[in-house]
């Protein structure tokens, strides 16, 4: 190439709206994906830029004469030859949260975390809105950040932070900013442990004042990267926490009570960290106090996650499909303890014999990485292997018995049966939803 462009790496749902972005504001833009779908084949060819499929590592020299910068897509793996090449170059690696602050500066704050992200930016939006501050929630969901900044309307962005984009962003800039927990995942994308751990703690690089680090005190990596002066939650002498007063628990926010326990719609223990997270967060944002207990009051949970399908024959049955790591599932089992588990699909490059802690009634694994999951629980609980959802279900039905609960939380990727988390969960919706309506099972 003879003139400067970027160059966009990975046309998924971001690496597209990238390219749109960069083609409406005049930038000379290439497109690299190393597998297109066919959608990214038409995205390239609708907006007349030229679309290079799967280069071998020799060609990047060459594909990074002339590039001004690479803009790398979430989920593109830190082995990838261009990482290199680029260095090599001296080409500088971007994330699209970067071209969104080279085109707009309203105000953003971030979520960060293993586990949890998706949940403490819905509430923070929420609270947020209900203070009158128009909020949009953008970065890893079905909105990239380039795409949010689009809305006019928008006085604040809530960026969910992946560590995909953290860790190719030049430089992060959202304050407030909360890191939520962390736990061993995106293995296959990350070198190694520390590489994921060193790509979430870029959270915190562009907060604006220490107290604007939304810090979770009980998760001691999280606590080692926290700023002198953050904003701690989730430790009993932290000044967000859970307390008793008189006789009720109480979630205290800022050292002052805001609402009893008991007035949540949701209340398990992964629930009251997220609840402390995001009333930090949107306060530190902009949001009221008031705001903040309406939406605690009323937030009865995202689909996919620990939400309940129906009671069948005095089973419950719930999807927690959005689980994807075996920390997730780990934190599903302590607020389900002795159900039925369905775990397994597609590993992240993680150690899966952690789930053994778990300790369920019983296992049904499933997917590519049902033996990893058996070899877990082998010796713990009786274990059972399925080739489908339907068998999963059946399975999980005839172990759980005349009472307790089933559990759908996987663990893993869902990549291997599934388009995504959310086809997973509603094939098991759809599979429960056909025991409640067959009736009471044979013999009863």
């Amino acid at each position: 190439m003879t003139d400067s462009a970027t160059l966009v790496l990975g046309l998924g749902v971001a690496g597209q709206a990238v390219l749109e972005a960069l083609v409406h504001r005049g930038v000379k833009a290439l497109a690299v994906d190393d597998a297109p779908g066919d959608a990214a084949r038409r995205c390239a060819e609708r907006l007349g830029v030229s679309l290079v499929t799967a280069p071998s590592p020799t060609d990047w020299p060459r594909l990074l004469d002339g590039v001004a910068e690479v803009a790398m897509g979430p989920g593109i793996p830190d082995s990838h030859p261009c990482h290199e090449a680029a260095r090599v170059a001296n080409v500088p690696v971007i994330d699209e949260s970067d071209l969104a602050a080279r085109w707009d500066d309203r105000p953003r704050c971030a979520v960060t975390g293993t586990n949890g992200k998706t949940t403490v930016v819905t509430l923070v939006v929420e609270m947020l809105e209900r203070s009158g501050v128009r909020a949009l929630a953008a970065g890893n969901t079905d909105t990239p950040l380039v795409r949010a900044i689009d809305d006019v309307e928008a006085a604040m962005f809530v960026v969910e932070a992946s560590s995909f984009r953290l860790g190719h962003a030049g430089a992060f800039r959202a304050s407030p900013a909360a890191w939520l927990n962390l736990a061993p995942d995106h293995l296959d994308v990350h070198a190694d442990l520390a590489a994921y751990e060193a790509a979430k703690a870029r959270v915190f690089e562009g907060v604006a004042r220490p107290s604007d680090a939304v810090v979770n005190a009980a998760d001691p990596v999280v606590m080692a990267h926290a700023p002198d002066g953050a904003s701690l939650f989730g430790g009993a002498a932290t000044p967000s926490r859970i307390d008793v007063v008189g006789d009720a628990a109480v979630l205290i926010v800022d050292d002052e009570p805001l609402l009893e326990v008991a007035a949540l719609a949701r209340s398990l223990p992964h629930d009251l960290s997220n609840a402390q997270a995001a009333c930090l967060l949107a306060l530190r944002a902009g949001a009221a106090r008031e705001a903040c207990v309406e939406v605690l009051v009323n937030f009865a949970g995202l689909a996919h996650r620990m939400a309940l399908v129906a009671e069948v024959d005095g089973v419950r049955y719930v999807d927690d499909s959005k689980a994807t790591t075996p920390h997730a599932t780990l934190t599903a089992m302590a607020g389900l303890p002795g159900a039925v588990l369905i775990a397994g699909g597609r590993s992240k490059g993680v150690d899966l014999s952690v789930l053994g802690a778990a300790r369920p009634r019983a296992v049904v694994a499933i997917g590519e990485a049902s033996g990893e999951v058996a070899d877990a629980f082998a010796g713990h609980c009786p274990v059972h292997s399925a080739t489908s959802m339907d068998e999963a279900v059946a399975l999980a039905q005839r172990a759980v018995g005349s009472a307790g609960a089933v559990l759908l939380s996987p663990g893993c990727s869902s990549f291997d049966w599934y388009g995504s988390y959310v086809e997973r969960g509603r094939d098991f919706v759809r599979i429960v939803h056909g025991l409640l309506n067959s009736g009471p099972r044979s013999g009863e």
